[in-house]
């Protein structure tokens, strides 16, 4: 009977992950399209606590005023952005006098041509055909917001109507209906936390990362700035990461070593307080998920859809412990993915 169960449990989760990475392209969508009706219905809560506001104000038209703002910020954080990139693209000669000063210190230095190792690493790579790549992702991301934006306004249609289909399919009166809507509630709650703290801690490495930045004189650091604020969304990894871009930018503008780890120094400590102290003893205990776990599960949906995956590992977590917790045969895995053991 124990072989037979774990041989159905493995085959389930072989088909699960099959399903997953063969049905990416349409099921990522509408994780992020229900990703951004989760933010519009935040915003819109937000703004109903508003005395004057939440009263007066139908709520069809509170989440109007939410897609409006939201997505005004979005344009208005775009546009900075090209912005920044169209001055970066300016500064492209700087930067390749700054590559030819540092290459001409390590040779003196150190006797090793930089230059020539980073052509032998790089080898007949096809330029051409990474910006034809770019291209076509970009045509890609286009399209998928396009059909993420049709998903988002169909989930404000199906809001309305979701109570009474649940009330029909379990009876508003049954102890089903109560503990369908209670386990929904607590998904409600858990991504709030998560996307609060998140965008809270992300926002401060940010906005000291910007303050840095500017001091030391590094290119476009809102561009800078910003991607550490995106890429803190990523557990651990993300903010590794963000930490090498305004690192070599300072060493390409400013052409020598000590401005390099300078950048790299201070932006690393910024990222260890709050990124990796900081950040994952608040998300371990709002969120009662072990930070081991949250490394796996970084990974895994890494593996499984890549980037977006990594965006959305922490939050597919937490709403799998509370679905396993609700169940006799599955609360022993929740118990194992929990922080404190306690579901």
């Amino acid at each position: 009977m124990d072989i037979t169960r774990f041989a159905s449990a493995l085959f389930i989760l072989i088909a699960s992950v099959a399903i997953l990475i063969l049905g990416k392209d349409f099921i990522i969508p509408i994780v992020l399209a229900v990703l951004i009706w989760f933010l519009i219905k935040q915003l819109r809560l937000l703004f109903s606590k508003i005395p004057y506001l939440g009263v007066k104000i139908p709520k069809w038209l509170l989440t109007l005023l939410s897609i409006l703002v939201l997505f005004t910020v979005f344009g208005l954080v775009i546009n900075v952005l090209v912005d920044n990139f169209n001055k970066l693209s300016a500064n492209i000669p700087t930067y390749e006098k700054g590559l030819v000063k540092i290459n001409e210190q390590i040779k003196s230095n150190f006797h090793l041509d930089f230059s020539s190792t980073i052509k032998n690493f790089i080898g007949d790579f096809d330029f051409t055909e990474l910006i034809k790549k770019v291209l076509n992702s970009l045509s890609e991301v286009f399209s998928d917001a396009l059909l993420i934006g049709f998903y988002v306004l169909f989930l404000f249609f199906e809001e309305s109507f979701f109570n009474k289909k649940l009330s029909y399919i379990y009876g508003k009166q049954s102890n089903k209906y109560k503990e369908t809507k209670d386990t929904l509630s607590k998904i409600n709650d858990a991504i709030a936390v998560y996307i609060s703290l998140k965008t809270a801690v992300s926002l401060i490495t940010g906005v000291l990362s910007y303050i840095v930045l500017l001091i030391i004189g590094i290119d476009t650091p809102f561009f800078w700035a910003f991607l550490i604020f995106v890429l803190n969304y990523i557990p651990t990894v993300g903010s590794l990461i963000a930490t090498t871009f305004p690192a070599t930018i300072a060493l390409l503008q400013f052409g020598d070593l000590t401005h390099f780890f300078i950048t790299l120094g201070v932006i690393g400590i910024i990222q260890i307080i709050v990124g990796n102290l900081i950040e994952p003893k608040l998300m371990g205990n709002s969120l009662n998920i072990s930070s081991f776990v949250v490394i796996l599960s970084l990974t895994f949906w890494g593996m499984v859809w890549g980037v977006t995956g990594m965006f959305l590992s922490v939050p597919i977590t937490v709403i799998l412990i509370i679905l396993f917790a609700q169940f006799k045969s599955t609360k022993p895995i929740a118990i194992v993915l929990s922080e404190t053991g306690k579901v």
